[in-house]
């Protein structure tokens, strides 16, 4: 019987820090969670250089190319990639934010183009600057160089219209009460009281070019001129109140005051034109004569030094076509002119009224300043 032979084989030995650092592996930490967005980017930084690249690669060498190769610590390289994630998503937040900023740039840029479109589209461009005579550019938008003309300061300042029906002594005895408190609340203040005067003196041209205008369009028939000649003297108005603007600032007080005296006079005035637009004229022209009267002592005190005769703002220059070194006199020498001149208009409406006719069978004043 043959004899049986056993052979012991040593066993390697195991150190005890091998099982330690087993169960220390076991025992690790789970890996951070990975989103969708973070695993398509590390799955496409991977296979993009495979599947977009330009020259075809040859199966040898993706064999020997390791997909992933393992890191120092015996760990995957891909679990390495997982956990130092920061700084990738860090950048990658980045990339998304320049991305949505030039998205938004763009789409501005659409929208500027658009615009110019837009507005070439509807054929409103202010391309072409406006110059002056002497070639200097125009900077004013609230009137244009064929707006401007030159004062006709020789009209007569006296001119009276004596009051003579019950009627013109109910609007000459109105506007001469009106004209007490102003004296009182404003006393020598001549820069202030023109501003308030203008804000007033601006309302009658507008109410009664616009309630001509709607005679105009009720009844289908002309107006003979005198919707554009009332609404020229609303303008011309207005641009004495802008004129003053750069002379005197109102005060709060003043402000409120014009806010009251505007409104309480634009429903008086519009209910009075409605009801005899010849009482309404008539008001208007013992109120120009009174404009006249301030002007006049306002010119008084600018003679004697009482106010200091200062440039004229740039805006009366142009509009009135004024010397480079004209001053404050001047201007309030050819506002005058304009008081006067509306005064004529305003009395001459009556008159028309008081004959029996109505103001389209008289041809308007246009350009009457």
């Amino acid at each position: 019987m043959s004899s049986l032979k056993f052979s012991i084989v040593k066993s390697p030995i195991i150190s005890p820090s091998y099982f330690d650092s087993r169960e220390a592996y076991r025992r690790r930490p789970p890996p951070p969670a990975m989103s969708s967005r973070m695993a398509g980017s590390i799955l496409l930084r991977h296979a993009a250089p495979r599947l977009f690249a330009a020259t075809a690669t040859s199966p040898a060498l993706a064999a020997a190319r390791p997909l992933l190769a393992a890191s120092d610590a015996g760990f995957p390289a891909i679990m390495v990639r997982l956990m130092s994630t920061s700084s990738a998503a860090a950048s990658e937040a980045k990339k998304e934010a320049a991305k949505v900023h030039g998205q938004k740039e763009s789409a501005k840029g659409e929208g500027e183009k658009k615009e110019v479109v837009i507005n070439s589209y509807w054929g409103i461009e202010q391309s072409n600057k406006l110059v002056r005579e002497d070639g200097t550019e125009w900077k004013w938008t609230c009137f244009r160089p064929w707006e401007t003309y030159t004062a006709d300061t020789s009209i007569d300042l006296t001119k009276h219209h004596k009051p003579k029906t019950m009627l013109d002594k109910i609007a000459y005895w109105t506007v001469k009460s009106l004209r007490f408190p102003t004296d009182i609340f404003f006393q020598r203040r001549y820069g202030c009281r023109a501003m308030m005067l203008e804000t007033v003196a601006a309302v009658p041209g507008m109410v009664g070019g616009m309630l001509l205008h709607l005679r105009s369009l009720r009844r289908f028939e002309q107006s003979g001129g005198w919707i554009r000649a009332l609404l020229e003297e609303a303008e011309n108005e207005r641009m004495h109140l802008m004129t003053f603007m750069e002379v005197a600032q109102p005060r709060w007080y003043e402000r409120a005051l014009v806010l009251t005296v505007q409104g309480v006079f634009f429903n008086a005035y519009f209910l009075g034109y409605i009801i005899s637009p010849k009482f309404a004229h008539r008001v208007v022209g013992y109120l120009e004569e009174e404009a006249i009267h301030s002007y006049t002592e306002y010119l008084k005190d600018l003679e004697s030094g009482k106010i200091a005769n200062v440039p004229a703002p740039a805006i009366a220059i142009d509009y009135w076509r004024l010397p480079a070194n004209a001053t404050l006199k001047d201007v309030v020498t050819v506002v005058r002119a304009d008081e006067a001149h509306h005064r004529d208009v305003n009395h001459f409406a009556s008159d028309i009224h008081y004959q029996g006719m109505q103001l389209k069978e008289s041809p308007a004043p246009i350009g009457y300043h």
